[in-house]
């Protein structure tokens, strides 16, 4: 089953980018519920260790909403603004309650009932499903949030907003100061990007979560329904960049809120993706790893060899010496030239000395590493 967006591969102008500090907070309680999943992120795992027993148990009481899912009343609106975490909740508080109870539903009830596209608040005034509600979120959470949820939404979104408010204070507050000017970076690459390659180009970063057909100006992700939307002249398709969504995308392709992706911000993106070490680097460590070449390097060190002074002295045939001079020639650790009837063999200047400084700025960071990278 997937969720399809047509839009036209120039319809540019169409999209709008937001970021929010308090999706940002509770994409980054998702990690938290589910920390298996995102390894960039377990120091942000650790660090919360220190938070409050009483948040530690409000949080998990409200894993079940988190979880798999992202309730859609929390994508931000493309204002062009970015909004304060405070008047984000203050919006929030004036959300409609049957939409809140609607969001707070659709993870303990996949599929929905009924199947067909869209979801139908109403269902949730049946009895067979209020009953399940009931069973789903006692066992999830507790019995108080099971009430809430079935008679007084209001009450379960204030509860909500409640534990955000004090997860903000006791931890996300300093977090979000120091997320907001990668956000705002992402913001400005992915629009670069939207100029220089189109939407469909940007997009193409988002593979394998998102797959497009720019000839069909289209593009899917892989989801528990089937949804297509079409955004057209007067809509917006809103693309949020997020710390904490890595490794996931998250999609919303139901009005009233927004329509749109949360998608990794690029230096999140840059730090997970595999590095492979230089191609060099990883022949001269292989042609290092055996100790009988190791041995023969020795003695070169001292004065250049020939075969037939090194064989003995290493302790191997002619035969199979030739063979390890080979490799240690090919990753570039020897020398050879011919003085008379003998090939005298002399470690390479500066190779092995060279060695240490490539494998730390390899380990660091900052070496001429390959990265994987997918079309």
């Amino acid at each position: 089953m997937t969720i399809v967006f047509r839009v036209p591969a120039d319809g540019a102008e169409r999209v709008g980018f937001a970021y929010s500090p308090t999706m940002e907070a509770v994409l980054s309680l998702h990690v938290l519920v589910e920390p298996k999943h995102h390894p960039v992120q377990h120091g942000w795992v650790r660090a919360m260790r220190k938070l409050s027993p009483a948040l530690k148990r409000e949080i998990e009481a409200f894993s079940y909403a988190v979880r798999s899912y992202f309730p859609e009343f929390l994508f931000p609106q493309p204002t062009g603004q970015l909004a304060a975490f405070e008047d984000e909740l203050a919006g929030l508080r004036g959300a409609d309650p049957e939409l809140v109870r609607l969001e707070f539903a659709v993870p303990l009830l996949t599929p929905w009932p009924g199947g067909g596209e869209g979801r139908d608040p109403q269902v949730l005034d049946e009895p067979e499903v209020r009953g399940l509600l009931r069973e789903r979120v006692a066992r999830e959470s507790d019995e108080a949030m099971a009430a809430m949820l079935l008679d007084d939404p209001r009450a379960l979104l204030e509860r909500f907003l409640s534990m955000l408010e004090r997860y903000w204070r006791e931890a996300f507050q300093e977090e979000w100061a120091r997320l907001e000017p990668e956000l705002a970076a992402g913001v400005s690459e992915a629009g670069h990007q939207i100029e220089q390659r189109g939407l469909y180009g940007m997009l193409r970063g988002l593979w394998p979560e998102v797959r497009s057909d720019p000839q069909a100006e289209r593009f899917w992700l892989e989801r528990p329904h089937d949804h297509e939307v079409a955004i057209g002249p007067d809509d917006t398709l809103v693309l949020a960049p997020s710390a904490y969504v890595w490794p996931h995308v998250r999609v919303n392709c139901d009005g009233p809120w927004p329509l749109g992706l949360v998608f990794p911000v690029s230096s999140i993106v840059r730090e997970a993706r595999p590095r492979i070490p230089p191609t060099r680097l990883v022949g001269t460590l292989r042609a290092l790893a055996d100790d009988t070449r190791l041995r023969a390097l020795r003695l070169l060190a001292e004065r250049p060899r020939s075969t037939q002074e090194l064989a003995p002295l290493v302790g191997v045939s002619e035969a199979a010496l030739s063979k390890h001079l080979r490799v240690l020639a090919d990753a570039g650790l020897l020398e050879r030239r011919r003085e008379g009837y003998y090939v005298l063999y002399r470690l390479a200047p500066g190779q092995v000395a060279g060695l240490t400084p490539s494998l730390e700025s390899f380990l660091h960071g900052d070496g001429d590493g390959e990265v994987t990278e997918h079309d």
